[in-house]
């Protein structure tokens, strides 16, 4: 095995028993990315200078025997969402082109504290927006598995690079599924917690009540590791309740005898592809095997989702993008010859045009005669899905549906119809409403391209995810298959 390919687990276990060095492991990974991301296009920036002066540093603590950080000398890359000092956050769009942070992101601290190493950034879809990677204004990302095809989004550069073995781990951004749906397409671990269990602080806002930072891993143990250390409250951000943070690796190996999985029936409806389908369902046989114990149940809001959530979310992008008007931040139009002309040319040439649909969207949704017909309505409707999410879990102890429809499609397939792209986040966007924990699995593959599982926990109970996740895991090995490039 080349070192790229340790999972977070078993570099600390090899670096702790001095078998390997940080700068072995980092060394490895850049190979690895000047290797491949010709093809792959996961990342907007690198740091492989200062990550080799990093790698040097955690070899000379190791080496001293004495207290160490959890992650010390494993390379990482940041979705380019997320602040990093000194590293350029771009938020892959032309609005920020040349931005260079003057504080880490809460996550990006915590990490650094733990010596983990950040090799670069990761692209996306410029400001989140998107299910495919083809929004980035600097070009889209590729699917390790078939360069041809998408790695979802928006997270699709860190879901490519953590399949890729570029780096051992990556953070996202999930706001409706943009850790969760390119998880399925690139067959990775992408885990979004609950809403507030990680600090938002230092994220570039999408949808400010929907967000999450979280991890995407090459293993359901790996997550549970990064989650340990980004979990808790933050001073910096109000929404991150005052709720213990237990030990998510520490009841990890306890199997899933007698529990509890609801399966909702319209998940399982039209739209869903068959391929898909089967191997969702074959999934559900295997986890029964293993002890739990199935049931289908109705989950009658499933289908308003979307379109509750196509309001909510760009209701907060409309409200969010407000502060890029070429004076205060972002791009400056180099053309406009008086203060209004600052504000319509810088944005009109900052922004893309997805960005530019959501902001129109939003605008229009939170106007005067349309926010009780719209914005207030999709709240009303949010509140009910919520509701729904809970009452099934108060009498189960997981929610299982598939990630996306359809495994990774071809570049270009879905670009020119805004709505057939919407509807790749049929199965997140309604958990993302609900601020409940999920987690997308590698469940099989259809036509040699994964398939993700999405396992639905109750708020705050990521450790029964873990837990169900890591017993499929260790059953069945789906994540262990490779994608050669």
């Amino acid at each position: 095995m080349n070192l790229n390919q340790l999972t977070i687990k078993q570099a600390q276990e090899k670096l702790a028993k001095k078998e390997i060095s940080s700068v072995d492991l980092v060394s490895a990974c850049i190979s690895r990315i000047k290797e491949t991301d010709d093809k792959l296009h996961n990342f907007l920036a690198t740091d492989f200078d200062n990550a080799l002066k990093q790698a040097k540093e955690s070899d000379k603590k190791i080496a001293k025997g004495g207290k160490i950080g959890k992650l010390e000398g494993i390379p990482c890359g940041i979705k380019d969402l997320i602040l990093t000092k000194g590293i350029t956050t771009t938020a892959a769009s032309h609005m920020l082109k040349n931005y260079v942070p003057l504080f880490d992101a809460t996550v990006i601290t915590k990490l650094k504290n733990e010596g983990a190493i950040i090799l670069g950034k990761h692209n996306c879809d410029a400001w989140g927006h998107g299910s495919s990677t083809e929004n980035s204004d600097f070009g889209h990302s590729h699917n390790p598995w078939d360069i041809t095809r998408v790695p979802g989004g928006s997270s699709g550069g860190g879901t490519s690079s953590v399949a890729s073995d570029q780096v051992l781990f990556a953070l996202g951004t999930d706001t409706g599924g943009s850790i969760r749906q390119p998880s399925s397409l690139c067959g990775t671990y992408g885990l979004k917690q609950t809403y507030g269990r990680v600090s938002r602080y230092g994220g570039i806002s999408m949808g400010s009540s929907l967000d999450c930072i979280g991890p995407i891993t090459k293993t359901t143990e790996d997550a549970a590791i990064i989650l340990n250390i980004l979990a808790g409250q933050d001073a910096k951000d109000g929404t991150t309740p005052d709720v213990k943070v237990p030990d998510y690796t520490k009841n990890i190996n306890d199997g899933i005898k007698g529990l509890k999985i609801a399966i909702p029936k319209q998940a399982f409806a039209g739209g869903l592809d068959p391929d898909v389908k089967n191997s969702i369902n074959v999934a559900i046989k295997d986890l029964e095997k293993l002890g739990a114990i199935a049931e289908e149940v109705s989950l009658e809001y499933l289908d308003s989702a979307l379109a509750c959530y196509y309001i909510v979310m760009p209701s907060e992008v409309s409200s969010n993008l407000g502060r890029y008007d070429g004076i205060r931040y972002g791009h400056n139009s180099k053309d406009a010859k008086d203060l209004m002309e600052i504000y319509i040319k810088s944005r009109a040439e900052g922004f893309g045009a997805e960005a530019k649909r959501r902001i129109m969207i939003g605008t229009y949704t939170l106007s005067a005669g349309y926010y009780d017909a719209y914005y207030k309505k999709a709240m009303q409707v949010r509140t009910l899905i919520k509701q729904e999410f809970e009452n099934i879990l108060n009498k189960f102890d997981l929610i299982l549906m598939p990630t996306s429809p359809t495994p990774a499609f071809k570049i270009g397939e879905k670009t020119s119809d805004p709505l057939t792209m919407y509807l790749e986040d049929i199965y997140t966007v309604p958990v993302s409403l609900a601020g409940l924990p999920a987690m997308s699995i590698p469940a099989g593959f259809v036509n040699n391209l994964p398939v993700g599982m999405q396992l639905i926990g109750k708020q705050f109970d990521e450790e029964t995810i873990f837990k169900t996740a890591h017993a499929y895991e260790q059953a069945t090995g789906w994540g262990e298959v490779k994608p050669k490039i």
